[in-house]
C-alpha cells in the first residue's frame, strides 16, 4: 500500500478499524479503499521480513452489512435431483452396479472390481 499512513501497533488514531473490528461492529468497508496501515514486528512474519500488518479503513465511510440471501427451501425437484446425484456417486463405472456406499476417487471403481483388475495385472 502506498502513500498511506502507517501505525505501530494499538496506536492508531480513532476512527479507524480493521475488516474484522468492522464486522464486528456490523460494518463494511463498502468498496473504499484502505486510509491507513498498521504494523508490528512478530516472529511468525517471517516471510515478510518479520513485520505483519493490518489496514484500516475510515468507519464514517463504512456502510452496514448486507443482509445474507435467504437459503432457498428443498423442493420435491431438488431432493430428486439430490438423489441422482448421489445414486451416481454410489454407481461403480465398470460394473454399472449401485454399491451401496461411495465410489473412492482413489479406485476409481468398485472395491471388488478394483481388487479384479489388480488381480489380472
Amino acid at each position: 500500500m502506498n502513500d498511506i499512513p502507517v501505525y505501530p501497533y494499538r496506536l492508531a488514531p480513532p476512527g479507524l478499524a480493521t475488516r474484522r473490528q468492522l464486522r464486528a461492529a456490523g460494518l463494511r468497508p463498502g468498496g473504499a479503499d484502505p486510509v491507513a496501515e498498521l504494523r508490528w514486528r512478530s516472529r511468525k512474519a517471517r516471510h515478510t521480513g518479520g513485520f505483519r500488518f493490518a489496514l484500516l479503513y475510515d468507519t464514517a465511510r463504512a456502510l452496514p452489512v448486507r443482509p445474507m440471501t435467504p437459503v432457498r427451501p428443498m423442493t420435491p425437484g431438488r431432493w430428486r435431483a439430490v438423489a441422482a446425484a448421489m445414486a451416481a456417486r454410489r454407481t461403480c463405472p465398470a460394473c454399472r452396479a449401485d454399491r451401496g456406499y461411495v465410489i473412492p476417487t482413489s479406485l476409481g471403481t468398485c472395491v471388488p472390481c478394483a481388487d479384479f483388475t489388480e488381480a489380472a495385472a
